[in-house]
């Protein structure tokens, strides 16, 4: 019973920290334009500091933990990833630019020879 209470309660903190979130994040963004006599570089600092204020305040949170979660595993998966080699990579955007040029030219023929059909039978050509 006690742990229904505590996820209501966590429920609750988590909706007034997103809440929370929002205002901060849209204050900082309409600072960002309210104050444009001051230099960019001071506002896109203090944007920043905003931005970052946020991420904190939403990693907090049981959606940001989980968001944080899986950042990390992905992270962990590219770096499984076994890229392919300079020689494989351009190998395959050849056989990719070449597989393209003879679709476009079967594309382009079909067309052809649809269009002295149609031109055919309409009577405007022969």
């Amino acid at each position: 019973m006690s742990t229904k209470t505590d996820a209501r309660a966590s429920n609750k903190l988590d909706t007034l920290k997103w809440l929370l979130v929002v205002l901060l994040l849209g204050a900082g963004i309409i600072s960002f334009y309210y104050f444009d006599e001051y230099s960019l570089l001071l506002r896109v600092i203090s944007l920043l500091v905003v931005v970052f204020l946020v991420a904190f305040i939403a990693s907090t949170t049981e959606k940001g933990r989980t968001t944080l979660d899986f950042l990390q595993q992905s992270h962990l998966e590219v770096r499984r990833v076994v890229w392919p080699t300079r020689q494989e990579t351009a190998q395959m955007t050849g056989v990719v630019l070449l597989l393209v040029l003879l679709v476009a030219l079967i594309i382009w023929g079909l067309d052809s020879i649809l269009g002295w059909i149609v031109r055919f039978f309409i009577g405007q050509g022969g």
